[in-house]
């Protein structure tokens, strides 16, 4: 019978099987750009440029999250419970204190950020606040530490590299594609059919590739947030906390305003109510593109069922 170890070892094991799956994908797109255009200095530049973008949204996660959904940060005597139950988490996981934030909005939900423990940042809405009993409350906050202490922020920072590199790559492509001509390298070894078969490759490259780095990306986000359920749980030792806040919070149809694409990955659930979908009748394609995995797959795992 599966239990929440298992799941945890489990999802581990999955989330590292993922990004290698990545690491082999990214070698497979260098190595098709190198012998589309004989040369693989653009796609160095593409990943240089990429790991640098990514490398200051990393170390300034934290700031940008809380510009972008307006929380404001409050003292422990504003929310002595919600402190005291942070505090607790954090002693229990070996954690130090995070900054705590409030969002102004009745949508229930909270994220966590920051680049590492020591700059962590966690943020609730008033919703969840006001509409959670404590031990529910106790499984969200649990939830967002784990994030935390499993290092979550560096994980996704790697991933969207991973994934930037890919979009780029594929935008340096069609871009070639467009003003160079649909011919790609203009010599005699790309004459004929040989010529043909490459830039076939290089359209099948330019529209499938993107698709496929971000079918990963996702894949990776939502075996991480199984493994921050799994985490949480056990650090609280009451999954049946955690699966009541899951249920009470898929029900709630008031939408997240300060919610967009950028950070919606980052919610303990998906923030968007008009695109929500259940466990029971999501197709595995639907799947593949879901930020968060159907709350009816979360609650089973927590509850064993």
């Amino acid at each position: 019978m599966a239990t929440l170890y298992s799941h945890k070892d489990s999802n581990i094991r999955k989330t590292w099987l993922l990004i290698t799956i990545f690491f082999v994908f990214i070698m497979l797109c260098g190595w098709f750009l190198s012998l589309y255009f004989g040369s693989p200095v653009i796609l160095y530049v593409a990943i240089v440029f990429s790991v640098l973008m990514s490398f200051g949204s990393y170390w300034w996660s934290d700031k940008l999250v809380i510009v972008i959904s307006h929380a404001k940060p409050i003292k422990k005597e504003d929310a002595p419970e919600l402190y005291r139950i942070v505090e607790n988490l954090c002693i229990t996981a070996g954690l130090p204190m995070p900054q705590i934030f409030i969002i102004n909005e009745q949508a229930m939900n909270a994220l966590a950020t920051g680049r590492n423990p020591e700059h962590a940042v966690i943020a609730v809405t008033k919703g969840l606040l006001s509409r959670l009993n404590r031990s529910e409350l106790e499984g969200v906050l649990a939830h967002e530490i784990s994030h935390i202490g499993n290092r979550d922020m560096l994980v996704s920072t790697v991933v969207v590299v991973l994934a930037g590199i890919v979009i780029m790559a594929a935008d340096i492509m069609s871009r070639h594609m467009l003003f160079g001509g649909f011919g790609g390298r203009r010599n005699s070894r790309d004459s004929g059919q040989a010529g043909a078969a490459l830039m076939v490759l290089g359209l099948v490259f330019m529209i499938l590739a993107p698709i496929l780095a971000q079918i990963i990306k996702l894949a990776i986000s939502r075996k991480r947030e199984f493994l921050a359920d799994a985490s949480g749980a056990l650090l609280t030792r009451y999954p049946e906390g955690l699966a009541s806040a899951l249920d009470k919070i898929s029900q709630d149809p008031t939408h997240l305003r300060v919610a967009n694409n950028a950070t919606a990955h980052l919610y303990f659930e998906n923030p968007f109510k008009g695109d929500r979908r259940h466990g029971e009748g999501v197709s595995w394609f639907a799947k593949l593109f879901m930020t968060h995995p159907p709350v009816e797959e979360r609650i089973k795992a927590l509850l064993g069922k």
